[in-house]
């Protein structure tokens, strides 16, 4: 039988500890073409998820599937470049279950990315968009179960799920670079089949801007875990339900790689300003 979810956090803890160069401040989760910042940290320690006791491994190609600790802009990171879906086959609870370990890690800030299907007809292939609140269609809670009260109330508050004050550094970040950011609510659906345009349709009318496979679950247990959560799309395409196009993969990684190095540069100064 599996062992307990809380015993396998516990010695993916125990684990790294006896690896990390040091306790990160910050998390980063980098998504679907934008494994690439990871490259820019100074790594101290890279770790392939199958190394480390109870990690899921990413099965999605445009996922590199490490960890990687080290400094970035002066500050203590650490980086899972590649993560977990639901569509894999996963639970929320096991999708998570990394951003749980480095949260009892230390880590007090979560950077989450992701690419985006658009749903605001204002959006634009490439846009960068700034979370502001989000809509959880997956099945699933990773809170679900148990709580130990030691890690996070049993009824957290999402009422601030993203933090404003982080939201207004990289708003001045992005003034600094000369960037434009859009800001708007993002909905996390099962996948791993893309939205049909009645879907598309509904999931505008609910009040979503951009639409995507990931993201939520690793919010949900940051916010429980006392952490500050800042979360960045990059709009991948946009949709409109009544003109509606096919959605490729292969187009959607192709334009999350092309916006990489500016979100790069955004995250960078970002981290510089904290």
């Amino acid at each position: 039988m599996d062992k307990d979810y809380f015993t396998r956090v516990e010695e993916a803890r125990d684990f790294l500890a006896g690896k990390l160069p040091f306790r990160p401040e910050i998390l980063l989760v980098l998504g679907t073409g934008l494994s690439g910042l990871g490259e820019r940290i100074k790594a101290l320690l890279r770790l392939p998820y199958r190394e480390i006791p109870h990690f899921p491994v990413s099965t999605v190609e445009s996922h590199a599937g490490e960890l990687v600790v080290g400094h970035l802009a002066g500050k203590r990171v650490a980086a899972f470049r590649g993560r977990f879906h639901y569509y894999e086959g996963y639970s929320t609870r096991e999708i998570t279950l990394p951003v749980r370990v480095l949260s009892l890690l230390g880590a007090r800030i979560l950077v989450v990315s992701n690419a985006a299907g658009g749903l605001n007809l204002d959006f634009r292939p490439g846009d960068l968009m700034l979370l502001r609140d989000h809509i959880n269609l997956i099945p699933d809670n990773p809170l679900r179960g148990p709580n130990r009260e030691d890690w996070g109330p049993r009824f957290p508050d999402l009422s601030e799920a993203y933090s404003s004050r982080l939201r207004e550094i990289l708003r001045e970040a992005a003034r600094e670079l000369g960037e434009t950011i859009r800001e708007g609510v993002y909905v996390a659906v099962p996948g791993p089949s893309l939205e049909t345009p009645a879907e598309t349709r509904f999931l505008r009318l609910i009040g979503a801007d951009a639409v995507g496979m990931s993201t939520v679950p690793e919010v949900i247990v940051a916010v429980h875990a006392g952490m500050e959560v800042l979360g960045i799309s990059v709009i991948a395409n946009v949709n409109d339900p009544d003109n509606f196009q096919p959605i490729l993969l292969e187009e959607v990684i192709a334009r999350a790689q092309a916006a990489e190095n500016r979100l790069t540069r955004l995250i960078e100064r970002f981290i510089e300003k904290l």
